[in-house]
């Protein structure tokens, strides 16, 4: 197919051609990982259609597919032969479902979406005034940490216009995480997020007494 190119972690079975390919920066997919049970996965996406060669049977390469995972340092977390297989290699996950004489490959790094869009504090006060709460978007941190990266600046200076605006506004300053490893933690990681988040506005002039705040972790998605 034009434009697109192999796979950089396995390469394509030989004498096979790439039917069709997709590159998303951003997607979400849900991997097997028993036979009644799937992983869901976010992050930077990579498929392919691979078509094999005349005259391959679905062992043939479910087993060269396999080995190939297993040499390239790839965790199998789930295999059903001869059909799917699931691997990892740390943040990296891929799929392969094999149908003998083509197999789609899919690939998906888990990230965390970058948040590129912002509310303004106008908007931010509209929606406090008619529902009581408001989810912010733009306050980002790096996984696993606590520590605001400089890209969540634009976000709450609109939070600080916002309490500027309104005297008599108090605010939780609430956290969530998503549901990917240990529930304790997460709980732990969102209420330290919130805490910087109300340390930010406070260290840029917002009173502490209008200010508290919680961590609710993975409890309400």
């Amino acid at each position: 197919m034009e434009g697109c190119k192999d796979s950089p972690l396995v390469t394509r079975f030989p004498g096979g051609a790439i039917h069709s390919c997709e590159n998303k920066e951003y997607k979400q997919g849900d991997f097997p990982i028993s036979d009644s049970d799937t992983k869901h996965l976010e992050g930077e996406c990579h498929y392919w259609d691979y078509g094999t060669r005349e005259g391959v049977n679905d062992i043939q390469v479910f087993r060269n597919l396999q080995t190939a995972l297993k040499n390239g340092g790839f965790t199998i977390d789930y295999t059903s032969s001869p059909g799917a297989r699931v691997g990892h290699k740390g943040a990296t996950w891929i799929y392969i479902d094999n149908k003998g004489t083509f197999y789609y490959q899919t690939i998906i790094t888990v990230k965390e979406m970058q948040q590129e869009a912002t509310a303004d504090a106008s908007s931010l006060a509209g929606e406090t005034e008619k529902s009581g709460h408001v989810a912010v978007y733009g306050i980002n941190f790096d996984a696993g940490k606590a520590a605001i990266l400089p890209s969540s600046e634009k976000a709450l200076n609109e939070i600080v216009k916002l309490l500027k605006q309104n005297a008599d506004l108090k605010l939780r300053v609430e956290r969530h995480t998503d549901n990917q490893g240990n529930a304790a933690a997460n709980q732990a990681l969102s209420e330290k997020r919130a805490q910087a988040m109300v340390a930010w506005l406070t260290a840029h002039g917002m009173a502490a007494t209008r200010l508290t705040a919680k961590g609710l972790g993975q409890t309400k998605p």
